[in-house]
Order: structure tokens, then sequence, then C-alpha cells
């Protein structure tokens, strides 16, 4: 069993963190967090109201307009974002026991991914010591020009329940870097790490009211994105919310980054070697239950050499063990959320219901009667039409589609309204990567599945906008001023 003692020991957990500070809620509303494995309450925190978050708002203002964040040089935000990669590098595994504990993700898997958020602020640190902020060009009268990037200002940062602190992160440690001051919004269902996270900021020494924290829920997330002084939202999660977010700040021509749903394709071209691909196939689609926006969820196999994939496929997706993701052995945990595992077995049934058939899995694993568990299932005779190969499932449930050639599996690939991820597997990457070429996606990998925050991340239609990680990253967070030196 996850025990609290097991995950993060937080300095302040009936606080906030506003302008430096850990202060007293406004009110005295609270959110329970539920546990994946015990389906028992596992920590009751408070919830921030509209006081609090513009007294976080107002904090991160005074922070941008006059205090000296966006006006240091980059060598020194870089000094500080070190300092913070430090001390998160230090908590490492609290971090991994919090993402266990509230999302039921393997403590193996965890362990494995946490490094990323040190990554990313050492990363950022890394990057903007030599990024461009003031480009001389010239004009054709032989005049200077000076193209500057400054700091958008006053950001909100919102992120997801399935990977917590890793996909906030992404927005710190780019808003920071580029001068920017933050609020943080973290999922009402996860709010530990982001704890962590103002900890370590704290600890690292940046000034006062850069960075705000205000664990809310729904509506605390929608007045925040509503707020007047916020002049970005970075949001990852639904693509339904992230429509919201953008008509809700398209009134005051607010920025926007959004990371949003997907419906991944992995296409394996007629000489795919099955063997060589399926340990990336399985990564992520099962291990974290298939809550992950970027699993490889359709699998488009040569119709001639179907059944070979899942005479391959199948058997290894049933030997995954399923259990206590506190148990190192544990290769699957239960899916986050009540409300989860009923929109999976929603999906399983439309699955059934639509003509298509079920190879493995579809129910709730035998001996698991507490916690919210589903076997990993597998779909085979899917057609890109059904429900279940167009719509972001989110769970254990993976599609295998048939195609007769190259070019009806590049149809098939681009059939969903999504393009965020996607794999190409061939004997011959080069192959491989001309096929890639023809897929609608914001990222590809070859003969493999890759994510790597030093490189951009994002999708393409209603997979979002912009970009995270790498230097496209940084630029989210950047305006461009031009000025004419005129004599």
């Amino acid at each position: 069993m996850v025990t609290m003692q097991q995950s993060a020991i937080l300095k302040a957990p009936e606080r906030f963190f506003i302008n430096g500070e850990w202060v007293k809620p406004a009110s005295d509303k609270r959110i329970d967090v539920i546990s994946p494995v015990t389906e028992e309450k596992l920590i009751s925190y408070p919830e921030a109201t509209h006081i609090d978050i513009d007294r976080a708002v107002s904090a991160a203002r005074m922070a941008f307009d006059e205090g000296p964040w966006p006006r240091m040089s980059a060598r020194e935000r870089a000094a500080c974002l070190r300092r913070v990669a430090t001390l998160i590098s230090e908590r490492l595994e609290e971090i991994a026991w919090a993402w266990t504990t509230q999302v039921g993700a393997p403590i193996s898997l965890t362990r494995k991914l946490v490094p990323q958020n040190a990554t990313l602020f050492s990363h950022y640190a890394d990057l903007i010591e030599g990024y461009p902020f003031t480009d001389i060009r010239h004009r054709d009268d032989g005049g200077e020009v000076r193209v500057l990037r400054e700091p958008v200002g006053v950001c909100a940062a919102i992120a997801p329940w399935n990977a917590p602190m890793v996909l906030l992160s992404y927005k710190i440690a780019a808003g920071l870097a580029a001068g920017c001051t933050m609020v943080a919004k973290p999922s009402p269902e996860t709010p530990l790490e982001a704890y962590i996270l103002a900890e370590c900021i704290e600890a690292a020494g940046l000034p006062r009211g850069v960075f705000n924290l205000v664990p809310a829920g729904r509506d605390g997330g929608d007045y925040l994105v509503r707020h007047r002084d916020v002049e970005k939202v970075a949001f990852t999660g639904s693509t339904p919310v992230g429509k919201h977010i953008m008509r809700v700040c398209a009134d005051r021509l607010a920025r926007v980054s959004l990371e949003l749903g997907g419906k991944s394709a992995a296409v394996l071209l007629p000489d795919a070697d099955f063997a060589k691909a399926l340990p990336s196939l399985m990564v992520y689609s099962m291990p974290i239950t298939g809550q992950v926006c970027f699993s490889l969820t359709r699998l488009l196999v040569p119709e001639a050499r179907k059944r070979e994939f899942l005479d391959m496929f199948a058997p290894a997706v049933q030997a995954l063990k399923v259990g206590n993701p506190a148990d190192t052995a544990t290769q699957m945990g239960p899916l986050a959320m009540a409300r989860q595992r009923d929109r999976v077995e929603g999906y399983i049934a439309a699955g059934r219901a639509g003509g298509a058939r079920l190879v493995c899995g579809g129910n709730r694993p035998r001996g698991l009667d507490k916690g919210y568990y589903i076997e990993p299932t597998i779909f085979s005779d899917v057609t890109p039409d059904m429900t279940i190969a167009q719509e972001e499932i989110f769970g254990p449930v993976v599609s295998v589609i048939g195609y007769s050639d190259e070019d009806d599996a590049a149809r098939k690939a681009n059939a969903t309204p999504y393009g965020l991820n996607g794999a190409v597997y061939s004997a011959d990457p080069e192959r491989a990567f001309a096929f890639a070429r023809r897929m609608r996606t914001g990222g590809l990998t070859v003969n493999g599945l890759i994510v790597d925050p030093k490189h951009p991340f994002g999708g393409y239609r209603q997979s979002g906008m912009g970009r995270e990680g790498g230097r496209e990253g940084l630029e989210n967070y950047l305006e461009v001023k031009t000025v004419h030196m005129a004599g």
C-alpha cells in the first residue's frame, strides 16, 4: 500500500505560496484527493478562491512590472534556475512517490521519469545563456535594427493530473527562463508535486512574486484564465477544455499555448520487425494505464501480417503484471479516478457495440476488488470511423487497424482530428522517415517512442498549438519587439 509517509513531506500543506510567502487561504473550502488503489481519502487540502487567485495574480503583476526578475541578465536567471534544478534533484524520491500515490503509476516507472523535472530547469538555464534575446539586423538603407525578444508578462500555468510535475515544469522552467512571472494551478487531483516545486523555488531564492501557487478546482482555473492581468495561459489537458480556454482568451487576445489530446498512430510498415517494435509499443500505452496524451493507441499493421502481429502482441499485453503500484514488480497500476474507469469502460462497450473484435482484456481484473483497475485491452478489426479509433480514451485500450498499402496506411493514420504524436517502424530508417513526412502530427519517432524535454513537443490540429520543450518552448513566453535606430 502506498502511504503518505512514502510520499511528500510538505512544509506548509495548509497554505498557498503567494508573493514569496506561505499564506493562509481566504476561506475554509477544501478538496479531497482519493487513492486510486484503496478508493479512500488520501489527503484534504485548501482550495483557492477568487480572492486567493487575485492575490497571486497581483503579486505576479507587481513582480513583473516593478521587480528585478524580467530585468535580470540571462546569466543571473540561469543561476537561479540551476539552484531550482539542484533542489528538485534532492527530492526525486518524494516526487516519484507523490506521482504513484495520487495517480497510480507504478513506482518503478515514476522513479525512471522524475529526473526530467530537474532536467527542464537546467536545460532552460543553459539555453538562455546563449539565446539571442537581442538580434542586430540592418535595413536596406544601412540603418541598424534591433530585434528584441522580451517576456510576455504574467503567465498562468495549468497542469493536468496524469503527469503532474513534469507537465508543470515544462511551463514554469521555460516561463521563468524567459523572464515571465508565473501563477501555477495544478490539477485538483494532484497537488503534491506543485507544493514541492514551490518549496524548491522558495529555497532557491527567487524574488518575491515571481512564482505563485494557488491549488484550485475547475472554477478557480476558469477564473484564472479569465483574469485581465494574465497575459498568457499555458495549458495541458483535454481538447474541449483547451477550446474553452482559447475562446476565453480571445476576448482580450491573451496569448495561449495548448498541449491537448491525442489519438496517435504507430505504423508498422510491411518490412517492420515486430519483435523489435514491441517494447516501445507497450511502454506508454499500458504501464501508466494508458493515461498519457502521446500514447500509441492506434496500431496500423499490414493486413497480410495482422495475425502474426496479434499472436505476438496479445500475449505480451496479457502477461503484464497489474496490481499495487507501490510494488516494484507491478507493470500497470489502476486508473487514476473512478470517473476515468467509467470513461474507459464506456469506450470498451462502444468498441464491442461498434463491431470491433475484443482480442483480450475489457474487464476488471480478478482479485483486485478495491481500486480503479481495468485489464489492458486490445481490439482488432477496427475501422477508422469507429468511436474507439476516433476519440481519446485515456486508458489502456489499443486498436489494431489493418491497411492494404502505404497510401492506405497514410490515410488511416491521418483519419482523426488529432495530431500529437506517432511512430513509424521499418527495417529501413529512411523509408520510415519518408512515411513520417506524410503523417500530420507534431512529433514522431522512427523505430521507437521518444519524448525528450530538450526538444519541442506539441501537436497539429486539435492536439493544440505552440510547443513545449527546447528553444520553441522558450519562445512560447517571448514577444518580439523591433527597434529601428534612425540616428
